[in-house]
């Protein structure tokens, strides 16, 4: 089991965020630059199987995560190895995944602390671990997502064109001026260019605001949802010794990466285990097992709980 580290405050060991990154590549072998890029979660979860050999399984973990939901695959790996480790640290998942420079200092910070308790120094190869998985920096929080592209108006504009292509003058002879019509005709173009530009950045600009808020709804309900399960959590922890079985599913379920339909099949073998659909329908009272009849039995004895025949129904809709 792990050695737990409580102490976050500020001492001499304190290193700086130069000091910090330097020593995450070169024990685990990475490329990082910035802190901020720790927001990934894939570099505590080689550290974890540095630590723990067997705690986690680097096959999981995405080494080339780009994306927010990708980041939260990982630390979701880290939280089971915590848990299997009995690390009683509570991970920020989502400040962490954020990418902003003082919560990924912090926890980083603690983790040091944390490695220093625990590595026994045992030699480890973190590329031979990764099994040929490119560990790819995930890209700067900091940058722009939308960035239009520049454009020079001078480059664009038609006379700018029409100047380069004139041919020189020849000596002595009088440079031919250009009609009223074509200067009209040429500053009527321009014009109509110009328009036309202007029109083309407004209707990206409100592509680009029509994606911001669509981005923050999905972060909202991503949130949203993140807390439920959160509080399921700490609600199964709660109640452990009381439905150990079914809390014992529950968190298989929590702590599950991508393999849903294992998951769905492990709960439904419970949930068959547990009652007899002939004589109760209670353990399904939302209508989504196939062959329940709708006038179930509120009143049945192996009638799971209220609040968590709620959490069943909220982890797998």
């Amino acid at each position: 089991m792990a050695v737990n580290v409580y102490s976050t405050s500020i001492t001499q060991e304190t290193m700086s965020r130069h000091d910090i990154i330097a020593w995450v590549n070169d024990i685990v072998s990475l490329n990082y630059t910035k802190v901020e890029q720790l927001c990934s979660g894939a570099a505590y979860c080689q550290f974890m199987d540095m630590l723990f050999p067997g705690c986690i399984s680097l096959k999981k973990v995405k080494f080339q995560a780009k994306l927010e939901h990708e980041y939260i695959h990982n630390f979701k790996l880290l939280q089971a190895s915590f848990k299997r480790m009995n690390v009683d640290k509570v991970i920020p998942v989502e400040k962490l995944v954020k990418g902003r420079f003082q919560d990924n200092l912090d926890f980083i910070q603690w983790f040091k602390k944390f490695y220093d308790a625990n590595y026994d120094g045992k030699e480890y190869d973190p590329v031979e671990a990764r099994q040929g998985q490119d560990a790819i920096p995930p890209p700067d929080p900091g940058e722009q997502i939308f960035n239009l592209p520049k454009k020079s108006h001078h480059a664009n504009s038609p006379t700018a064109g029409a100047a380069k292509s004139s041919p020189a003058s020849k000596p002595g002879s009088t440079p031919s001026r250009p009609s009223s019509a074509k200067r009209a005709s040429s500053s009527s173009s321009a014009s109509k260019s110009d328009k036309d530009l202007e029109t083309q950045v407004i209707q990206l600009n409100e592509q680009v605001h029509s994606l911001k808020l669509a981005l923050e709804g999905v972060e909202k309900e991503r949130d949203f949802y993140f807390g439920k399960l959160r509080e399921i959590e700490l609600l199964c922890q709660e109640h452990g010794q009381e439905n150990d079985d079914l809390v014992q599913r529950l968190m298989e379920i929590l702590y599950a990466s991508e393999e849903h339909v294992s998951v769905r099949r492990a709960l439904d073998s419970w949930l068959l285990k547990r009652c007899s659909w002939s004589r109760c329908s209670s353990l399904c009272v939302f209508g989504c097992c196939p062959g329940i009849p709708e006038d179930y039995d509120s009143s049945c004895a192996c009638a799971i709980p209220r609040g968590i025949s709620v959490i069943v129904v909220v982890v797998i809709h």
